[in-house]
């Protein structure tokens, strides 16, 4: 149930999660990798698509799950697809292969659907 105090600042997900699925998918984006699966266009390209994401982080409590991503960079809307295809993950609408599969191959096509902005939250920035 979505609290008062998160509303528009949470994204309710109504289901069960599958904790195992939701940990491995957010695994597979440790590294360096070609990211473009995960990115929308923005109308203008970018010099690379290649980012390396040093820690994905997962807390969950009775209530809320929060997932953190580090990385040396995002590209537009990426930590909102890659939260989207863990969340499709978790309720075993996607495979964490089908994910693999976005992640390895060097398609524009997105993996899903966008995760909503309620709840994403920059937390800082290291230079």
């Amino acid at each position: 149930m979505l609290l008062p105090l998160e509303f528009g600042r949470a994204w309710h997900v109504i289901g069960k999660f599958d904790d195992a699925s939701l940990r491995a998918c957010g695994k597979l984006f440790i590294g360096t990798h070609d990211f473009s699966g995960f990115a929308a266009n923005r109308g203008h390209p970018v010099d690379s698509t290649v980012r390396t994401i040093r820690k994905t982080r997962l807390r969950r409590t009775a209530t809320t799950t929060v997932i953190e991503f580090e990385g040396d960079g995002f590209l537009y809307k990426m930590v909102r697809l890659m939260v989207g295809a863990m969340v499709q993950c978790a309720q075993g609408k996607k495979s964490v292969d089908d994910v693999r599969q976005r992640l390895l191959s060097l398609t524009t096509q997105r993996v899903g659907f966008v995760a909503p902005a309620q709840g994403l939250t920059l937390v800082r920035v290291l230079y």
